[in-house]
């Protein structure tokens, strides 16, 4: 089965087309570039920013967004995490970690499956972990150097992309869409 992933972020698409393929769904890159509204959560965001597909695409696709959370500093910078990553960094982030001992973040993924004729599912996947105290690793992309999932002790950025994909809020979130696809879609069940 093809399915579009419409994103301009080539290294979200490589995360997520080596999870679709366990479930034997061919992921598609479309890149192009949604609007995005400025909003307190992601999944209001998700919806607006996904509903937009339907006028350019009448096949099944995929829009993705996620935020860091970072627990001591109020869950900042949460849904601002690209604008936050683009204007102050990862060293930015650190600086404002300075001196602070509770390191709890998480990491959460918001996905939007368009499923035709105006009709949508939401899947959300969640992932605690804490903030290490200094840049780790130089894979991966956006705050993956500084972020340690719960049950590794490795940030994302230290590990390959299996690994990350095994720990990762979007390798989860991915794994719920290619059940929900091949239990619901692949299999005809009703949506």
């Amino acid at each position: 089965m093809k399915v579009f992933f419409i994103t301009t972020n080539i290294n979200k698409y490589k995360e997520a087309k080596q999870v679709l393929e366990e479930y034997n769904i061919k992921l598609m890159l479309l890149k192009y570039p949604l609007m995005e509204i400025q909003s307190k959560s992601l999944v209001e965001s998700i919806i607006w920013k996904g509903a937009q597909g339907f006028k350019i695409l009448d096949e099944y696709y995929i829009v993705e967004d996620a935020g860091l959370f970072i627990k001591p500093l109020k869950g900042f910078p949460g849904v601002y995490s690209s604008y936050i990553y683009k204007t102050i960094g990862i060293n930015g982030i650190l600086k404002l970690m300075d001196n602070i001992s509770n390191r709890e973040a998480y990491f959460e993924a918001v996905g939007f499956l368009s499923l035709k004729n105006n009709i949508f599912k939401l899947f959300v996947e969640r992932v605690h972990g804490i903030i290490s105290n200094e840049i780790r690793g130089d894979r991966g992309f956006g705050f993956d150097p500084i972020f340690i999932p719960r049950g590794s002790n490795k940030t994302y950025a230290e590990m390959d992309l299996s690994e990350k994909n095994r720990f990762s809020h979007r390798g989860k979130l991915f794994r719920k869409i290619g059940e929900y696809i091949k239990n619901n879609i692949l299999h005809g069940k009703s949506i």
